[in-house]
């Protein structure tokens, strides 16, 4: 009795200390969490802190999320877990500022119109089109919208990024202010169009301008200003010839007052070439540089070298005396696989063209972070400013010789900048300073962030878009991410530090890394067996058009051509061929075959690991505890 009665006490007491225990791990530690995942997928970084801790009005999240999306699509059910705790996350840190809510729309419902109001994007998920939704729609007291129409699995490592960015320009509605700087018409150009008489793209203003001013407020900064208006908050100075110390020297203390900036340099400007001067004449020299600049803040840029590329390189029409003919024009050339995927304004990009670009460096001894952003491949060279004014095509491909290095042409800089001046250059007899003219700054209060790119064509429709019209209206269809290049980084800058610092988080997937390698080694020699078997088809057309072109000559031309009988050489020419066609593809089935053999065998190891293995393993060694127990008992009777 006195057993049991210590028993029902020891076990209330352990009631009583667990309950106790809960209580207080709800009262205390109920906004504790411990991220043990690899990239740290739920913590959050001190820049998204910042600007939770800051806030001064209530903001409401509302996240649109149709569950038979994650039942019929599981990556998307494991994404919404994901994305529910991350807000959870920033309702807990923003001390009560930040509001969520929860919807599940059915079809034909009010919370489905409600969704739609916001502009969220329904997506079908089976042949009936019933639509679902995965999207997030914010507001603010004075009913300002921000939304994420879908979150897509491939923007997963940028989640923060996203659903900071929204919260903060909900926190800050006012449009960022942007000023540019240029010596392009970016604009328009009024005497083009007088000249075409508003038909035809020639003289509009840039798509990628127009781009800019979707979502932002965008100011014009003369070539000659001394002082750059402090509502700007990101400076854009893109291809800017010939700028003076003076202006030099705002753009210089717009950066040390703690200003974003992004230049684009150029040491040939193909858009600028396109334009003739007012003497009818091409210019000689459409070269931007802001050296004396860039030498304070340690970025190298050299105008008198282009980068060329093999890899993405331009088919162009070349011209000689004897006949046109289409040859790549290393100058020109699209970039993919030398984007930045690790940055949030360049992830979801697949191609930028550049034309004629320079390359950027970061200084020897420069305390800078220098993070590329385009890069261009191994099979690049550097030619000369003289080789693209007036280019013959052919001739730069038969001397081009790739060196096996990249170049970056574009970059972001961050890090604490020094003024490039010890105070005001003097100015011209005839200018004056303005009023209220700031003081001279050294250098920055903390790190600066910009962008550096050297090429200012990427900003040109014609490396990036085409526009047609379209019963009176102009349509434009863009081939390359130019244009959302250039937004998405002033995107990014407008941003401030907080926004710039976040960093990418990793994927939740778990590829299989050895299924992985095995199918890109099977694939590099299948691309290989690939690439003899089209060069071997264009040696057997080359050589029956030799042999059709002997059999038809003389009298008769083309008709003779035509009606040639195929002599028995070119029957065993062609037989060849095709034996030889026949073998190379025999040849890839091997090594597809081998791919597939290699993965199933894989694929059947695995198998028979969680099948036998592991239930064997268990098995033994269940069986060793119960000989160990048994032992014990043994020896415990003796």
């Amino acid at each position: 009795m006195r057993r049991l009665s210590f028993s029902i006490v020891g076990v209330l007491a352990a009631l009583a200390i667990a309950i106790g225990i809960n209580l207080f791990a709800d009262a205390r530690l109920a906004n504790m969490q411990l991220d043990l995942t690899k990239s740290g997928l739920y913590s959050l970084s001190p820049g998204t802190r910042t600007i939770l801790s800051g806030l001064k009005e209530p903001i409401t999240l509302r996240l649109f999320y149709s569950r038979r999306l994650g039942s019929t699509v599981p990556v998307y059910g494991s994404f919404a877990d994901q994305v529910r705790e991350m807000l959870q996350n920033y309702a807990s840190v923003s001390g009560g500022k930040i509001k969520l809510e929860f919807y599940d729309p059915e079809p034909f419902s009010d919370t489905e119109d409600r969704a739609m109001a916001y502009g969220l994007q329904g997506v079908p998920v089976d042949q009936g089109g019933q639509q679902v939704y995965f999207g997030l729609a914010g507001t603010n007291l004075q009913d300002d919208e921000r939304a994420i129409a879908f979150f897509q699995p491939e923007r997963q490592r940028f989640l923060e990024f996203d659903l900071t960015k929204l919260v903060y320009e909900l926190s800050n509605p006012k449009r960022p202010v942007i000023g540019v700087m240029s010596s392009l018409m970016l604009d328009g150009d009024p005497r083009m169009m007088m000249m075409t008489r508003g038909q035809g793209p020639q003289g509009q203003p840039f798509a990628s301008a127009q781009l800019l001013r979707q979502t932002n407020t965008v100011k014009t900064v003369a070539t000659d200003a001394q002082v750059i208006e402090p509502d700007i908050q990101v400076l854009l100075v893109a291809q800017a010839q010939n700028l003076s110390d003076a202006t030099q020297y705002a753009i210089d203390q717009f950066v040390m007052r703690g200003g974003r900036l992004m230049v684009m340099v150029d040491p040939w400007s193909e858009a600028m070439a396109a334009v003739p001067s007012q003497t009818g004449q091409p210019p000689t020299d459409t070269g931007s540089d802001l050296k004396k600049l860039f030498d304070a803040w340690g970025i190298e840029f050299d105008r008198t070298k282009v980068v060329g590329d093999l890899t993405g390189a331009w088919r162009v029409r070349a011209g000689g005396d004897e006949r046109v003919q289409a040859v790549n024009y290393v100058a020109w050339f699209n970039i993919r696989d030398g984007l930045n995927h690790d940055d949030p304004a360049t992830v979801d990009l697949s191609q930028v063209t550049v034309a004629s670009s320079g390359f950027l460096k970061k200084a020897e001894g420069a305390q800078i972070e220098f993070t590329p952003l385009l890069t261009s491949s191994p099979r690049s060279a550097l030619l000369t400013v003289d080789q693209v004014k007036q280019p013959q095509p052919t001739k730069i491909l038969a001397d081009f010789k790739p060196d096996g290095t990249g170049r970056v042409i574009a970059a972001r800089v961050r890090g604490v900048l020094k003024s490039a001046f010890t105070g005001p250059p003097e100015l011209a007899a005839d200018q004056k300073r303005p009023d209220d003219f700031p003081a001279h700054k050294a250098q920055t209060d903390g790190p600066a962030n910009m962008v550096v790119v050297a090429d200012a064509d990427l900003l040109a429709d014609r490396f990036w878009v085409r526009i047609q019209e379209f019963f009176g209206q102009q349509t434009m269809t863009p081939f390359a991410d130019n244009g959302p290049f250039v937004a998405n980084l002033i995107g990014t800058l407008s941003g401030g530090d907080a926004l710039i610092g976040l960093r990418s988080r990793g994927d939740t997937n778990r590829p299989f890394l050895l299924v992985a390698e095995m199918q890109s080694d099977a694939e590099a020699r299948f691309r290989q067996t690939e690439q003899s078997l089209q060069k071997h088809l264009e040696e057997v057309e080359k050589k029956l058009r030799t042999l059709r072109s002997g059999s038809g000559g003389g009298e008769g031309g083309e008709r003779a051509k035509a009606e040639a009988v195929i002599t028995p050489e070119q029957r065993a020419a062609i037989d060849d061929a095709r034996n030889d066609i026949v073998q190379t593809r025999q040849k890839l089935r091997v090594v597809q075959l081998e791919l597939n053999r290699d993965i199933s065998a894989l694929e059947t190891a695995l198998r028979i690991f969680n099948i036998v293995m592991v239930p064997a393993v268990l098995t033994v060694l269940a069986i060793g505890l119960a000989l160990v127990q048994r032992s014990r008992r043994a020896r415990a009777r003796s």
